[in-house]
């Protein structure tokens, strides 16, 4: 059977998502806790890499067992939750169809930045405090981003990648309580893509660059040009969409 889970996580505690030797991730957390209760070694696939401390909500990861109707064993998604750290929790379990996968069938992602403007004592460890931006200049050079499918200005350098083109759908800035998010849909992201993008708006909020300058920024393919990242602990990846319910 092939199983799709859907999960919480916040990131500040690991080296990202994918598991990496002599690190903690997300990724080995999961297997380990999966294969303590299916008493057999269980590997699973993300819908993508996130990270060093960023977070995610309702992200998706597929895995295969041998075992049938674990999505309405509720005794098994409470002792799973049970062993995992409380930072990470599995919503649910879906079964789907055997050739289905969490990262290649997924057509688009969300994520969204927090910002807030003043001192939060309960909120400060999972957003980035800025001052005096000026959210309609961001917003203009954030919708550029639709323009353009090469974005090699906002990676990071020497990734194992075959194209740095990417479909944005929407990009744009918006005050939520108590919170400026920006968020940002597209078909897929490079690595550090969107603290990169995120870094070089505050360029542009802060005054410090135009909107012709950004769009300059993507069109040199220079990663060098770009703003600094924006700091991984406010990044959420809110949202995966798949061609198909589950």
């Amino acid at each position: 059977m092939r199983y799709f889970l859907v999960l919480d996580y916040n990131g500040t505690n690991y080296c990202g998502w994918q598991r990496q030797p002599n690190q903690d991730t997300i990724q080995e957390r999961i297997e380990r806790a999966l294969s303590v209760l299916l008493k057999a070694e269980t590997e699973i696939t993300g819908a993508g890499r996130t990270d060093t401390g960023v977070h995610a909500r309702n992200y998706v990861a597929h895995f295969d067992s041998a075992i049938e109707d674990l999505h309405t064993n509720n005794d098994f998604l409470y002792k799973l939750n049970c062993i995992l750290p409380f930072d990470i929790n599995v919503q649910r379990i879906a079964q789907i169809h055997s050739d289905a996968h969490a990262r290649f069938d997924a057509t688009r992602r969300t994520y969204k930045y927090y910002v807030t403007t003043r001192k939060d004592v309960f909120r400060y460890t999972l957003s980035h405090r800025v001052k005096n931006l000026d959210i309609e200049k961001m917003n203009t050079a954030a919708a550029k981003l639709l323009e353009y499918t090469d974005f090699t200005s906002f990676s990071k350098l020497n990734t194992d990648v075959k194209t740095n083109n990417c479909t944005v759908y929407e990009a744009f800035w918006a005050e939520t309580d108590g919170f400026l998010v920006f968020t940002i849909t597209a078909n897929r992201f490079l690595r550090n893509m969107v603290r990169a993008i995120v870094g070089t708006l505050f360029e542009v909020g802060y005054g410090k660059i135009t909107t012709n300058d950004f769009c300059s920024i993507i069109e040199s393919k220079d990663r060098g040009r770009a703003g600094t990242s924006a700091p991984a602990q406010a990044l959420f990846l809110e949202k995966i969409e798949y061609p198909y319910s589950f």
